[in-house]
């Protein structure tokens, strides 16, 4: 049987790339001139893995570089080299050009050779460089040893080599693949491979977890029993293996070659069927389509077979039910048909969800080099990392993220000099951190650094002509400042980032996503930023309202409340813009029939009722006709199907197969503002009942 490779080259990719985020991790979490064994390992197998992975692919340049840093990383294992922040560095490195190759693979690019061969170079002077002088002596008599072997290679006995190799069951599960070991062993000479299947059982009990194979080997090679036996070092505890030799006669170098097909099998016994590798020469065909996967636990997918079974069960029982009309027993059916349903509807999503860890393990690699860049001194804070997120929401959060973290390394946590002045301790803290809350997440990114200074932002909105200096506004719609175009209160550019540059662009990208970020912040004390997301994009909880003979969605979680209006609490501002007051709050009116058109509807305040609804802190009253049933609503893009419509976020089809626009409360307020003209950086909240 013939295997095609493209099948699994992109899984080769993906596993790659979570091999190099554990290399960048343990590493990260190496204490200087400690010696941690479990992490060094952890950095080695990653390397390992990821030579070994694209030896099966023929990535020649990928093998040869990340065998340099196998072999660096193996001195390390065996203490010939001392942990330096020197060291660590270079590994670091090494992980990216590793990163820039394999994506470069992936997508069938070139990338920078020049940058690969540097890094190479540093590897190959490292290995020799920054150990005792008796093992630079010993390595660099190793190396003429070696040199001395090749030059006499003519003068070495081949011998044919009779090797029995049986993996444990477990062995794929520790990441190791026998097929890779068969490939390294193919480096030393000619190779003939018989598999034995007799172990493999039926298909209904095969688990694709588990190795059950075993192979009987017969290399030819000048090469040693050590040099054979280094290959199975890594998995000596995970077989048996058993290797003999049979002296031939003296004769010349046996040139390495791949693992071929023998040109006289051995004699094997029935069971036996024959495994033939490809060579170096059989060109790989290239992907073009997308390897975009998720990995789900197999406890997601028994909730959905055990809901699939529970749904062909409903549908046997109503198919007997039409047979048999029972109104009552129809009744029951379809309860139990949504109950199922729903319950699907919500392990499907599950299967969507990732854990934010996935976001977050790309920041310590990024504090690490900022802070060293910036001469700072950052512990990082994860907490929350198991909460799980709607993949899309994730992906697209991670820019906003990373700006965010910037921002506060850059202009919020202060020089170590700085914070030792301020009485506080040199090394800062960044803290982030998720967690659920009201059926959304949270994500929080704070600092114990400078903070904001409010009175210079109120300064430079007053130099823009955006307030006067008469105007009393609270600390919170101070800080909304921050979140428009081009505001910074930085007094020289960094090439990092500017506090308040590109604040607009964070708050477009999380609103795009349903979401909201808000500020809390004390001078001298640190900075918060929480953003407010919901957990997936695909589904929401609706509130459904009708305006005339429309029907809208409201997303449940904007709505505070809903009450009948008493139209003695209503005044108008400036002669443009109703008010209601609502306790000790003030809140503006947006008649819907006026922003849509629409005709036919209740216009008089006291007959329809006021919806409170909340977007990017901001409270706005929607005026409607009649609030109607609440219901779970999938989303349906309306830009992809006609245009972006500013205060709608999208569409959804109801029960009746009619379409009902869902409308996004945030759009809703900035469309207010630009049609009573009220200025768009302030918030509604400074509007105050006359």
């Amino acid at each position: 049987m013939t295997i095609d490779l493209t099948q699994v080259r992109g899984l080769f990719f993906e596993e790659s790339f979570e091999n190099l985020d554990i290399m960048e991790s343990s590493l990260l979490d190496l204490e200087i001139e400690t010696f941690d064994e479990e992490l060094i390992n952890n950095i080695f197998r990653a390397a390992h893995s990821i030579k070994g992975g694209a030896g099966i692919f023929q990535l020649d340049e990928i093998v040869t570089f990340a065998h340099n840093a196998e072999t660096l990383l193996d001195e390390v294992r065996d203490r010939k080299h001392t942990v330096t922040q020197t060291l660590v560095d270079l590994l670091l490195r090494t992980g990216d050009i590793l990163r820039m190759m394999l994506t470069a693979s992936k997508d069938e690019v070139n990338y920078d050779s020049q940058e690969v061969q540097v890094c190479q170079n540093d590897l190959q002077k490292t290995l020799v460089e920054n150990v005792p002088k008796e093992i630079s002596e010993q390595i660099l008599d190793d190396k003429v040893l070696i040199e001395n072997r090749y030059e006499e290679q003519e003068e070495l006995i081949a011998k044919e080599w009779h090797i029995e190799f049986k993996p444990e069951a477990e062995i794929l599960k520790t990441g190791n693949d026998p097929i890779n070991l068969l490939r390294e062993l193919g480096e030393l000479g000619k190779l003939e491979v018989v598999a034995n299947t007799v172990e493999i059982p039926d298909f209904t009990d095969l688990d694709p977890q588990l190795c059950y194979l075993s192979w009987q080997i017969i290399l030819h090679t000048t090469a040693t029993l050590a040099d054979i036996e280094e290959i199975f070092e890594w998995v000596i505890d995970e077989c048996e293996l058993n290797i003999v030799d049979i002296p031939l006669e003296p004769k010349s170098q046996v040139e390495s070659l791949p693992i071929e097909e023998p040109i006289t099998p051995p004699k094997t016994p029935e069971n036996f069927i024959k495994k033939i590798i490809p060579d170096k020469e059989e060109s790989v065909k290239k992907i073009h389509n997308s390897t975009d996967s998720i990995r789900v636990g197999v406890d997601k997918i028994d909730n959905l077979i055990n809901i699939v079974g529970e749904l062909v069960i409903t549908q046997s029982m109503l198919e007997q039910i039409g047979e048999n009309f029972d109104i009552t027993q129809l009744q029951d059916g379809l309860a139990q048909l949504e109950r199922n349903t729903r319950e699907l509807q919500e392990n499907v999503m599950r299967i969507r969800m990732l854990p934010i860890s996935v976001s977050f393990s790309r920041f310590p690699r990024l504090v690490h080099d900022l802070s060293t860049q910036l001469g700072k001194q950052v512990e990082l804070i994860l907490s929350g990392e198991s909460t799980e997120l709607d993949k899309t929401v994730l992906e697209k959060m991670s820019d906003p993220l990373v700006h965010l973290v910037r921002n506060s390394l850059d202009h919020g946590i202060e020089s170590p000099e700085q914070r030792k002045q301020a009485g506080k301790p040199e090394v800062g803290q960044l803290h982030l951190s998720a967690f659920h809350q009201g059926g959304n997440i949270v994500i929080q990114i704070s600092d114990d650094g400078a903070g904001f200074d409010v009175k210079n932002i109120k300064n430079k909105a007053i130099e823009k002509g955006w307030i006067t200096e008469e105007e009393n506004i609270t600390e919170e719609q101070i800080y909304e400042f921050i979140f428009q175009p081009g505001f910074s209160t930085s007094q020289a550019v960094s090439d990092l980032s500017g506090r308040g540059v590109g604040m607009d662009v964070v708050r477009r990208n999380i609103r795009a996503l349903g979401g909201s970020i808000e500020v809390k912040s004390a001078q001298g004390k640190g900075t918060k930023f929480s953003i407010r997301l919901p957990l997936t994009l695909a589904i929401l909880d609706g509130q459904l309202v009708r305006v005339g003979e429309s029907i809208f969605v409201l997303p449940l979680l904007s709505i505070i409340e809903s009450l009948r209006i008493q139209t003695k609490l209503v005044n108008s501002f400036t002669g443009a813009v109703e008010i209601y007051k609502l306790r000790d709050d003030y809140i503006p009116i947006l008649r819907l029939y006026k922003l849509f058109g629409i005709e036919n509807t209740t216009t008089k305040l006291e007959q329809g009722l006021l919806v409170i609804a909340e977007g990017d802190g901001q409270k706005i009253g929607l005026f409607i006709d009649e609030l109607l049933s609440q219901q779970q609503i999938v989303i349906k893009n309306l830009e992809n199907n006609y245009k972006k419509v500013q205060g709608v976020s999208g569409a959804t089809i109801l029960g009746n197969g009619e379409v009902a626009l869902i409308l996004d409360v945030t759009g809703l307020i900035q469309l207010f503002k630009n049609q009573t003209k009220s200025p768009t950086h302030l918030p509604l909240g400074a509007i105050r009942y006359e």
